[in-house]
């Protein structure tokens, strides 16, 4: 009689296993003849008997093989023999389904390689069917990016920002996938970026510096004014908090005006920012809206930064020619602007300047500068402007500064008295009020 080859699949469920058993067909007879169970060249039963020792086999209405709790290792054949003359076979062939497991290599689930060089992360999966590996990275600013097949990621010529943590995933489809995490550290000599490499700074005030310090080889970090090492006093402290440094001068004095340098150290290399401290004006920074009121002039509106008073303002503006092919800027229009000598409470001041005779519809920049008794500042960053081809009527004027994130300040500042200037078109205002600053900043 032909028997056909049987296929049982079980899941492996942990440490509960459903049982199966494999029986002839039902119309097999064997008479006197002895039925056997064999797994490979190991008897499992005769007859009625178990000869196995394992006590998850049982047989059952005598021939029928039953295992309990199946194990991974119980995959495989198992020959049902009849121990007659023709020596008849039964092949059942068992295949356990078993979920994916993963481990990384080294266990620890850390690497470490030099910047430049080339780290390979590993994981080993098992599982049946064999698993599929896959790898993202877990700690990415933009998701979990897909970044290779198989059990080995390879990444070459490392860098500071390859360090992270990284996800090695195996599926087989046999419930969910599983991961490992392992932990890429790339040792690199250290990186110095500054928060702001100019400082303003006043005679009496407080000035403090900034450097962030990346390197996983513990870096050493030492603060220069000039070449000479600076070592903490009563008026200067240096802290640490996680990868930033801190520099703080108290009760500054003129000697402390001048290049500063952060230097970071470590075994693997050397890093050095320059930060100015200064007594100059800070850069302009400007506050009024793109688009003027009017066809022909325009109320420019910015904020400088200056502890001493302020002694003379250049403010420079032009036209820009512009159609839809080219864009060429006309000649700088250059005014001498004197502030009025008074003393702010605060070291921020507002001041708005008209600029008249421009032409309609058209677009314009301006810089501006400024000095003290220290020096004249950086020039500004170029701000752009543009006049209507009409003038606004009053109710859309009011709409528009209203809808600007200055708006309701700017219209409190165009009410406020103006200082006429020698020999020029326009005024300018000086606010030194810090209350005044406070409005604007709202």
């Amino acid at each position: 009689m032909m028997y056909a080859n049987v296929q049982f699949s079980f899941p492996l469920i942990a440490n509960h296993f459903p049982a199966f058993f494999f029986h002839p067909s039902s119309h097999t007879a064997t008479g006197r003849n002895i039925l056997l169970w064999r797994r490979g060249s190991a008897v499992v039963t005769a007859a009625n008997l178990i000869i196995t020792r394992d006590t998850r086999f049982k047989l059952l209405e005598g021939y029928s093989l039953q295992i309990k709790n199946v194990r991974p290792q119980d995959a495989g054949d198992y020959n049902c023999q009849i121990g007659d003359h023709d020596n008849r076979d039964l092949v059942h062939t068992v295949e356990i389904l078993v979920p994916p497991s993963v481990r990384s290599n080294p266990e620890t689930g850390h690497v470490t390689v030099r910047k430049g060089g080339t780290a390979t992360l590993e994981c080993k999966a098992s599982g049946n069917p064999v698993p599929s590996i896959s790898w993202t990275r877990k700690d990415s600013i933009h998701g979990s990016p897909h970044l290779s097949e198989g059990p080995t990621l390879t990444l070459e010529n490392v860098n500071r920002q390859d360090s992270g943590t990284y996800r090695c995933y195996a599926d087989n489809g046999i419930r969910e996938p599983v991961f490992v995490d392992m932990q890429l550290i790339v040792l690199s000599p250290p990186e110095i970026t500054v928060e702001k490499s100019w400082v303003h700074a006043g005679e009496g005030y407080e000035a403090q510096l900034v450097c962030t310090v990346h390197g996983d080889a513990n870096p050493e970090v030492m603060w220069y004014q000039d070449s000479f090492l600076l070592h903490p006093n009563d008026r200067r402290t240096m802290d640490t908090r996680g990868e930033k440094h801190y520099l703080t001068v108290r009760n500054v004095r003129a000697s402390d005006f001048g290049n500063y340098s952060c230097v970071a150290e470590n075994s693997l290399g050397r890093a050095k920012k320059y930060i100015e401290v200064s007594g100059r004006p800070g850069p302009a920074q400007f506050h009024s809206p793109m688009y003027s009121r009017y066809r022909e002039m325009y109320n420019l509106t910015w904020s400088i930064e200056s502890f001493p008073l302020i002694e003379e303002i250049r403010l420079l503006y032009r036209k820009l020619m512009m159609n839809e092919t080219f864009q060429h800027p006309g000649r700088w229009h250059d005014i001498i602007l004197n502030p009025p000598s008074t003393r702010s409470e605060s070291f921020r001041h507002i001041m708005t300047y008209t600029i008249k005779g421009l032409d309609p519809n058209s677009v314009y920049e301006t810089i501006v500068q400024a000095k003290n008794r220290y020096g004249w500042n950086e020039v500004s960053d170029i701000f752009q402007f543009y006049t209507l081809s009409t003038d606004m009527p009053n109710e859309d004027v009011e709409q528009t500064l209203g809808s600007t994130a200055y708006g309701n300040n700017f219209r409190a500042l165009n009410h406020c008295p103006r200082l006429q200037t020698d020999g020029m078109p326009g005024a300018i205002l000086l606010s030194l009020a810090a209350a005044v600053w406070r409005l604007v900043r709202k």
